[in-house]
């Protein structure tokens, strides 16, 4: 996008900016937080209807990782992480009162579970299958069979075949000096080797019934290209789903023991679905032009923000709808849900300071920010429904509510073709009565196509047989004789009893003059009494039109009519040159006045 484009889209959306829509209800600019949008959620985490900030705090990247909650804007509860957090969810894992819901961070291989802000429960992701010949190696060092040299050769060797190795393997390559080699080696070398993969997303899924507070599933993607589903009472996986890249975003909708779809965004700039019994998620995938930054799924519709600065919008079978040019680089995106008014739309947030909230394709509102947004979430906070969290790239914290009386126009601030352009027709469905016919047309497609040509064929013999037989009889208007190049119109006026008839006869040659035609009538004598049915026609000279006119008297009363004939002869010869039927009107009665 231009910078031209992006001055107009800003001087389009200038009247438009959020501070009108949103109460600012609390900004701290040195909170302190360094966290991602998969690492904040909001949760009644005690029951008591006040519902808290649960952020899960990156530290500096490889220390002071803590998770906090908050109560309004007090640090209400803080617990260290000892690895860098990938993702937090609250899920009910029980029925038991208070229906008090569960705490999950991803972290590393691991999923810690806190309930009741305590920690509760730790699981570990299975261990992945070690390559055999990696085995054997450190086996064989540890029997002293081979020294560091051979083991450092065979391992790089490995690695450059495109081998998965184990973090120790890859420990051991990174070093450089012998001495350090040979002491890591004798200090793992009797150590089990093991594969350990790590968590890259989170998220939950509800097991057997909708309700806010039913029991729901733990669904984590992995490093090893899997999905797992985790049973939310004994924490045992209850599916492994196999994709052909690592996940990095997940949305997930539907009922474990029911039907459910996951649509799951990849680092190969694929998206896949994947349903209950999906064997090949490549049979359901979206291409991307870039790589995906945010996920997210309202109803039936997919949004994906890209790297190339685009929101796109897809169907659930994967068919592109529509895509925006946005005015900066996205950071991350959040869903917008708010029960109440029935508002669902899309918040994004870019490198340029700017927060924009798109409803389907259009631009509804803009907010500013001091810093580039990082996390956002939008949901009930304390006991306000409409709240925005936004975390800020330098560690701040911004908390917005949404008015009660802010009302968001569906209509493209930045300029575009009209709304009415998007509305989708109402197509009919298919009726059963279509689909069968389309089924027996598929059955029987060879049979009727055999007899469409077959009476194609008889179409066209009748059509030239009368064509012939209309030339021999010259039962034409137009003359086929080319030494007679004749044309005739003629023409009934008057409601009856008695009609005027007139001829019109034209030569149609371009230096040959007519001479020795007659006009004559075959009629009905029982029907009709013509005035005069013999006319001598004179020389016709070419491109002239000639009226011949008569009068017939209709002698019946009884509302019949019947067809007249019209001959154009040639003296000398017993065939017609040109032959024209009219059809008489109906006669009406005679009026005595």
């Amino acid at each position: 996008m231009s910078t031209e484009d992006k001055e107009q889209i800003e001087n389009d959306t200038s009247g438009m900016v959020g501070n009108d829509k949103w109460l600012e209800a609390y900004k701290d600019p040195v909170a302190s937080l360094y966290t991602l949008t998969q690492c904040i959620c909001l949760s009644d985490v005690q029951a008591d209807g006040d519902w808290k900030l649960i952020i899960a705090d990156l530290g500096t990247g490889s220390f002071n990782m803590k998770l906090k909650v908050y109560k309004g804007t007090n640090l209400m509860s803080e617990h260290t992480i000892i690895d860098l957090p990938t993702g937090v969810v609250s899920f009910y894992m029980d029925t038991h009162e208070p229906r008090t819901p569960a705490i999950a961070v991803a972290s590393g291989p691991y999923i810690y579970v806190y309930k009741n802000l305590r920690p509760y429960f730790k699981f570990t992701l299975p261990t992945l299958e070690v390559n055999p010949v990696e085995a054997d190696l450190w086996n064989q060092v540890k029997e002293e069979k081979i020294n560091i040299f051979v083991l450092r050769e065979m391992l790089e060797g490995m690695r450059a075949e495109g081998t998965v190795l184990t973090v120790r393997s890859l420990r051991f390559l990174q070093l450089q000096d012998v001495g350090d080699c040979e002491t890591f080696a004798n200090m793992y070398k009797y150590t089990p080797l093991k594969r350990q993969t790590v968590i890259t997303c989170l998220s939950t899924m509800k097991k057997s019934m909708a309700e806010e507070d039913a029991i729901s599933c733990l669904v984590l993607g992995t490093e090893s290209k899997s999905i797992y589903v985790l049973d939310p009472e004994a924490f045992t996986v209850l599916t492994t789903l196999d994709l052909p890249a690592v996940p990095v975003f997940l949305s997930v909708t539907g009922l474990f023991d029911v039907e459910y779809r996951i649509v799951v965004a990849c680092r190969n700039g694929c998206i896949y679905t994947l349903k209950r019994g999906t064997t090949d998620p490549l049979k359901n995938c979206i291409e991307l032009n870039s790589q995906p930054v945010g996920l997210e799924r309202i109803n039936k519709t997919i949004y994906v923000g890209t790297m190339d600065e685009s929101l796109h919008c897809y169907t659930s079978k994967g068919k592109k709808l529509w895509t925006v040019k946005l005015p900066g680089s996205m950071t991350t995106m959040e869903v917008i849900d708010y029960k109440s008014k029935g508002f669902k739309a899309v918040i994004v947030a870019l490198n340029n300071c700017q927060v924009h909230i798109y409803k389907e394709k259009y631009l509804v509102n803009v907010i500013k920010t001091d810093a580039i947004v990082t996390g956002l979430k939008f949901g009930q906070f304390g006991r306000e429904e409409g709240t925005l969290i936004m975390t800020l790239k330098g560690g701040g914290l911004v908390i917005k509510i949404l008015k009660r009386n802010a009302t968001f126009e569906e209509k493209d601030l930045s300029g575009g073709p009209p709304s009415a352009q998007n509305t989708r027709l109402n197509v009919p469905k298919k009726t059963k009565l279509f689909v069968d016919q389309t089924m027996r047309e598929r059955e029987n497609a060879i049979t009727m196509h055999r007899t469409f040509q077959r009476d194609l064929y008889l179409l066209r013999l009748n059509t030239l047989r009368e064509y012939a037989k209309s030339l021999d009889n010259s039962m034409n208007p137009i003359s086929s004789d080319p030494s007679e190049p004749l044309k005739l119109n003629a023409q009934v006026q008057g409601i009856g009893p008695t009609f005027k008839l007139t001829v019109n006869l034209q030569n149609t040659s371009l230096s040959q003059p007519s001479t020795s035609l007659l006009i004559t009538f075959l009629y009905d004598e029982k029907l009709y009494n013509f005035k005069k049915s013999f006319i001598e026609v004179p020389m016709l000279v070419p491109g002239l039109n000639y009226a011949f006119e008569t009068f017939l008297e209709c002698l019946s009363d009884k509302g019949v009519s019947d067809n007249i004939k019209v001959f154009v002869l040639k003296d000398g010869k017993s065939v017609p040159i040109i032959t024209g039927v009219i059809s008489m009107p109906v006669s009406e009665g005679l009026v005595v006045v």
